[in-house]
Order: structure tokens, then sequence, then C-alpha cells
């Protein structure tokens, strides 16, 4: 399967592990490598997977698709970095592409509150609720007669990914900071 989780901190990784309860080779920008030799080992020990910004990512794109022919599961950050809010950029269409083409299923994972433990900007690590939605899976047979596969599978992404986010902070009766942008927020009852 493939995990997709809306991305808010540098835990979001640990957190979506641990809400999965299986292990994920994450796909990780390599612009996280070569600050931190001790980083670079953990991260190459977890099993993440480095991904070029820059270039064409075959080689990650191989070993993606292999972990998922073999049943592995792999994880992808749509949004592409960590947000200050939701939908302040679009999801990119990679999860989507690689559940589609490896004929597993997408599994939407909404996040909250790790923008709080440790967000963009954040250097520390904070005690705060986080919250954790594994939503329906997307399953890549049922978007097969869209004009684009693809992109109405990430559509449907953002949708679950944001409505979760939505009746999450809905119910949290004081949370410190809404992430959501002002269209998606949802008055009281």
């Amino acid at each position: 399967m493939v995990v997709a989780a809306n991305h808010f901190s540098n835990i979001d990784p640990v957190v979506v592990g641990m809400t999965v309860s299986r292990p994920i080779r994450f796909l990780a920008v390599d612009e996280l490598f070569g600050n931190s030799s001790s980083f670079d080992a953990l991260t190459h020990w977890l099993g993440a997977i480095p991904l070029s910004r820059t270039r064409a990512p075959l080689g990650a794109l191989r070993l993606a698709l292999a972990e998922l022919a073999a049943g592995g599961s792999v994880g992808v950050f749509p949004e592409g970095v960590r947000v200050w809010t939701w939908g302040e950029t679009a999801p990119r269409r990679g999860a989507a592409w690689l559940a589609r083409r490896a004929g597993v299923p997408l599994v939407p994972v909404m996040v909250a509150g790790t923008d709080q433990v440790m967000g963009r900007g954040g250097r520390r690590i904070a005690r705060a609720r986080v919250t954790t939605v594994v939503c329906e899976p997307i399953l890549p047979a049922e978007y097969t007669r869209h004009a684009d596969p693809v992109g109405a599978m990430t559509d449907e992404w953002r949708r679950r990914v944001g409505d979760a986010l939505v009746e999450v902070y809905h119910d949290w009766e004081s949370a410190p900071r809404f992430p959501l942008p002002a269209s998606r927020k949802r008055s009281k009852r």
C-alpha cells in the first residue's frame, strides 16, 4: 500500500508509522541528507528512499515500486514539504501515480497537532495533542474510467484528508492554532 499523509512536522513520519502499525519506507527528498551523518545513518537505517527534487527520480521510483511489489508499504507526503497550513500547496500526484502503477491501495492518513509539537520553523519538541485518522483506502481500479485517473485519485486524497482535518479541529474544543485556510473552516454547531 501507498500511505499518503499531510505534512505539518518533522515528526510526521514517526507518527504515521505508529498509526499504520507496519513498516513504511518513506520517500525523503535528498536535500534532507548531508547535513548530519547521524541523521543520515538513522534515516537510511529506517529505510528512507532518497528522492531528488532537481532531476528525474527514476532510482527512487524503482525502489518504491520494488518495495510495493514485495508487499511492503511506501510513505509519501503529497504536499512535498512541511506546510504552515493545510491547503497552502497543491498536492503532487506521485502518491497516486505509485499506487496506480503498482496496483495497490492509496491510504490517506490525516495528521493533526504535530505542527504544535515540532512544526515548520520550530527547533524544539513541545507537548501537544496529536490526532491521526486513517481514511478509507482509495482503490486505483475504481478510477480507471476517469480521463485523468491519477489526478482524480489525488483530488480524492485531498478531499478525504481535508474533511478529516475539519472534523478533528471542529471536535477539539480549544485547538491552539487552526491550520486550515479560512475557506475550509467550519462554524460550530
